[in-house]
């Protein structure tokens, strides 16, 4: 069944922002109806764990991503519900990985859950072909081994930013350069485009980790949505955390000391992390990725779609900070 066309023909007035959701509403909505029916389980916990986490969660960062580059790329209508589903399976891989988190702080029942969007998300995945399919697995190897190293440098004064830089590249990017790399695919894009995408994909994701890493730091917690140093109590090697270590040897002992999770050790820590030479360098970094992304934009023709994933990648970088 064709889905309703997206109600995006121009650009909004001038004076107007524009909103990147907007050129690709009706098949957000697809993704919304038929992601909902997916999370019904025959056990009601796990149905419960399911639309707890993903009801209304976000801004669908992730699907919104997918379905501008399918558009942008020329996708036909007639196939867009190829590109839907590719969305909601990147979308339920990434929460399935939000839930794994929570076994860190003793949720089992979140472990069981985490398997079932995985499996749902597989199942969408199976109809694809075997080049896109394995474009997906590589992104779930990737987050997998981004979350171990992650582990293995938490409360580690020698994280260094290569490191940093190589655990975001799998826990956070490698779901937009799939992402973008599908989409594009599923569009007949070709392997030059394909190839961009995901390049524009993964320049979109370590800019959107960079940016929240610097949110974690300064705030406010009402547009985070966490207490303020969340990262820095668990001890996770942030930009911040990485950039503020090499320029403060105070820093590295605090973390090292375990005085990062509460106290005055805390606020201290919270506090060298907030100069200005720190914050000014990881917002430079972010704004490099953005600078990328935006590079990569030149293989695609005029359109909506292209102008609504501009901002998109724009946004990133906007985000209160």
């Amino acid at each position: 069944m064709l889905l309703k066309e997206n109600k995006a023909a121009e650009l909004p007035p001038n004076g107007e922002p524009l909103n990147p959701a907007d050129a690709v509403a009706a098949d957000l909505r697809a993704v919304e109806q038929k992601m909902n029916g997916l999370l019904d389980s025959r056990e009601g916990l796990i149905s419960e764990i399911c639309h707890y986490l993903i009801d209304g969660s976000g801004k669908r960062l992730r699907p919104t991503f997918i379905l501008l580059v399918y558009r942008a790329c020329g996708g036909k209508e007639a196939k867009v519900g190829d590109a839907v589903d590719a969305a909601i399976a990147l979308e339920l891989i990434h929460n399935a990985t939000l839930l794994h988190d929570d076994i860190i702080d003793g949720m089992g029942p979140s472990l069981v859950a985490g398997d079932y969007l995985f499996s749902r998300a597989f199942e969408l995945c199976g109809r694809f072909d075997e080049r896109l399919v394995r474009m997906a697995a590589a992104a779930c190897i990737e987050l997998t081994e981004g979350e171990v190293m992650e582990g293995r440098f938490r409360h580690n004064p020698a994280v260094e930013l290569k490191d940093y830089l190589a655990v975001i590249h799998r826990k956070t990017a490698s779901l937009f350069w799939s992402g973008g790399r599908v989409a594009s695919d599923l569009a007949g894009g070709s392997p030059a485009l394909v190839d961009a995408m995901g390049e524009l994909g993964t320049a979109i994701g370590l800019a959107f980790q960079m940016v929240d890493d610097l949110l974690d730091v300064i705030g406010p917690e009402e547009k985070i949505g966490k207490p303020v140093g969340s990262d820095l109590r668990a001890g996770i090697p942030s930009l911040p955390l990485v950039l503020g270590i090499k320029r403060e040897p105070e820093l590295g002992k605090i973390l090292q000391n375990g005085d990062a999770t509460q106290g005055d050790g805390f606020e201290r820590a919270l506090q060298l992390l907030r100069t200005s030479s720190v914050i000014e360098e990881a917002r430079a970094m972010a704004a490099a990725q953005v600078k990328l992304a935006r590079t990569k934009m030149s293989l695609l023709k005029p359109s909506i779609y292209r102008d609504s994933l501009a901002t998109l990648i724009d946004d990133q970088i906007n985000r209160e900070v």
